[in-house]
């Protein structure tokens, strides 16, 4: 079982406490963004500039599309892995392996899996509303911007979304769920917790807090396949694979990664159904999949059911 495992490990609730505030704003919010405030005080030309900028993650220090701040912007989230590696090993002396999955190994073929799966369908999409509305899309292709972008994406964005993963889904979960000794509530306040962090995102601003439907959505359904599949793997496959192609194909200005992908979608962005969709009919499409690929059963055990400390095994009394 993927959360009561973390049983077998020191789990009491204060390490679970200080974790979190370790890997939170020791890691994320101070070291991570260490070279991001560097680099921006660098560039501002006065300490009032640097201070304004610093209220909107310094974006608006580079130009729009600037490589720069695309790899600085991801590497926050080093400080936050490193952490959390940190934490997990000398606070829980718990393995990694334990904190991804409760097989006997760690299953690339299921991270693989979440990763074509979203990956073909992003791509299939974009390409069937680019020829159906050409108008709303400029093909703005350039190599060298594009290559450096590609590079810095593909190296960086799987360790964004790996920290996320790892946090929300995989610390977590299991720290929730071994002091609520059930399922739900750590898959309600990790849903929950990691929807209300999109909240400063500039998506919500233009879109309104309708978007926020789709952000607590994406972690329902992320915390949904971890547990029905006892392991994060295809949730660290399908948040890589969903980021990455967003940022190599389609952009928009008024998304949070703004990069020099291979098309900008100009379009006026909609805020009323549209945004719903993928929550209510995409994302129990993507699950049923899975379910018939990995013949998950047992939903209401593994979605609601109660987290119990493994039986303890008595030692065998040699001299009968």
């Amino acid at each position: 079982m993927y959360i009561a495992q973390a049983f077998n490990w020191k789990h009491e609730p204060w390490r679970y406490l200080v974790g979190t505030l370790l890997i939170f704003l020791v890691g994320w919010q101070f070291i991570g963004v260490v070279p991001l405030s560097i680099v921006s005080f660098l560039k501002a030309v006065s300490l009032e500039e640097f201070m304004e900028a610093s209220l909107t993650g310094f974006a608006s220090l580079y130009p729009a599309k600037s490589n720069l701040y695309l790899f600085l912007m991801l590497t926050t989230f080093i400080g936050g892995f490193i952490v959390l590696l940190f934490a997990v090993k000398f606070l829980h002396n718990q393995s990694f392996k334990q904190l991804t999955t409760s097989r006997k190994k760690i299953d690339w073929g299921r991270i693989g899996f979440g990763f074509g799966l979203i990956a073909i369908i992003s791509i299939a999409f974009t390409l069937l509303d680019y020829n159906s509305n050409p108008e709303n899309y400029v093909f703005q292709f350039e190599v060298v911007p594009f290559l450096i972008m590609a590079l810095i994406a593909i190296v960086f964005i799987p360790i964004q979304t790996s920290f996320e993963e790892y946090f929300f889904r995989g610390y977590l979960m299991q720290g929730i769920g071994v002091l609520a000794r059930n399922k739900w509530v750590p898959l309600l306040i990790t849903s929950l917790i990691f929807g209300g962090l999109h909240f400063f995102n500039p998506e919500v601003e233009r879109l309104g807090n309708i978007v926020m439907i789709y952000y607590i959505g994406t972690g329902l359904f992320l915390g949904i396949i971890t547990l029905m599949d006892e392991g994060m793997e295809l949730a660290l496959g399908f948040h890589a694979g969903n980021n990455l192609i967003a940022v190599l194909l389609v952009t928009a200005d008024w998304t949070v990664f703004q990069t020099n992908s291979i098309l900008s979608d100009i379009s006026e962005p909609t805020t009323g159904i549209e945004v719903i969709i993928p929550v209510v009919v995409f994302y129990p499409i993507l699950i049923a999949i899975m379910a018939w690929k990995y013949k998950w059963t047992n939903w209401s055990e593994k979605l609601l059911g109660k987290v119990q400390p493994p039986p303890k095994i008595e030692p065998v009394d040699s001299t009968n």
